[in-house]
């Protein structure tokens, strides 16, 4: 995770204004390029912001690998994808060290992972070996090789996919990685005439929705945008509000494992950077409201006895009992 400043001086209203005509930016840059509802797409720059990464799970052909380099474009970020399979390999991931013969020296080949944007495309068809290679790059922004710690370029930002559908020869994340997802986001299928207009753009050959998407930022200036958003005002009411609602989950009943304390970090930066998208330099109990289904549904699991109960089901439960502070 992206580390983020606990004590700083809120931004002024100059930084505000033009951090937050960059977020802007970045999710409109995504909507022409992704027919998906407008609160996922300011999701995925919330995530990004804020310093976490993305499971979008979803069906096939609805624009997830779209997104994903849409954002990576707007944002001026470095690209790379992973396409998984059960015969990946952890160093097709990190990188591996070959000896070169004619310098007569072993050299290191960095793996996909070192780029700003990585792209992991079906994840859960990876092997669990392949999985746990991107624990570390998840959680320490950093890769080990061969005993060599080497860090990777900041932002650093993992998108994973899945296909809640077809689950023959995959490899189901375990909780440990799932908790490593800042949100989860689904695209589903557009309106008919949002579709219509889809295949009148794309409906030709050689037709990249990603073409048209045009850099709104550098690197340097994503950086700035990524520190701003780590000062945007968070009252302790609201920080309270977070902690109540992950300890909610944990003595649900319907439950066997509730939000962990990296949900609740991860949701009040994700709701910091909703509130910069939305150009406020506080945090409101909206901006966690939409965003805790995002964040919690995938850290929690069910009972044997939850019946039918879905994960979003519980936390928008959680949501309608747990006071909303006056902030």
């Amino acid at each position: 995770m992206e580390r983020l400043s606990l004590v700083s001086a809120p931004p002024d209203a100059d930084e505000l204004a033009a951090a937050a005509r960059i977020a802007e930016e970045l999710v409109a840059a995504c909507a022409g390029a992704v027919r998906a509802p407008r609160r996922a797409l300011r999701a995925a720059v919330a995530c990004l912001l804020s310093g976490g990464h993305l499971l979008i799970e979803d069906v096939p052909g609805v624009g997830k690998t779209v997104l994903a380099k849409s954002l990576a474009r707007a944002a001026g970020c470095g690209f790379a994808r992973l396409q998984c399979t059960a015969d990946l390999l952890p160093a097709d991931v990190t990188g591996v060290t070959v000896f070169n013969q004619r310098s007569q020296e072993f050299e290191f080949r960095a793996g996909p992972v070192f780029a700003n944007v990585v792209l992991v495309d079906e994840i859960n068809r990876a092997s669990p070996k392949t999985q746990s290679a991107l624990l570390e790059c998840m959680e320490e922004a950093q890769v080990t090789v061969d005993g060599e710690t080497r860090p990777l370029p900041r932002p650093f930002m993992v998108i994973a996919t899945q296909n809640p559908v077809e689950y023959e020869g995959t490899f189901p994340l375990p909780e440990a990685q799932l908790d490593r997802f800042a949100l989860r986001i689904s695209l589903g299928y557009p309106p008919p005439d949002q579709e219509a207009a889809l295949l009148m753009d794309l409906g030709r050959p050689r037709s990249e929705a990603t073409e048209r998407v045009a850099p709104v930022v550098d690197g340097r200036g994503l950086r700035w945008v990524i520190e701003v958003t780590g000062r945007v005002h968070a009252d302790p009411a609201v920080a309270r509000y977070v902690a109540e609602l992950c300890a909610a989950t944990r003595v649900d009943r319907r439950l066997v494992l509730g939000a962990s304390p990296r949900a609740g970090i991860a949701l009040l930066r994700a709701a910091r950077a909703l509130a910069l998208v939305r150009g406020r330099g506080h945090v409101l109990p909206d901006d966690v409201k939409e965003l805790a289904p995002l964040a919690l549904a995938h850290r929690i699991v069910l009972a044997p006895s939850a019946g039918g109960v879905r994960a979003e089901d519980v936390v928008a439960d959680v949501l309608s009992r747990v006071a909303v502070p006056l902030a």
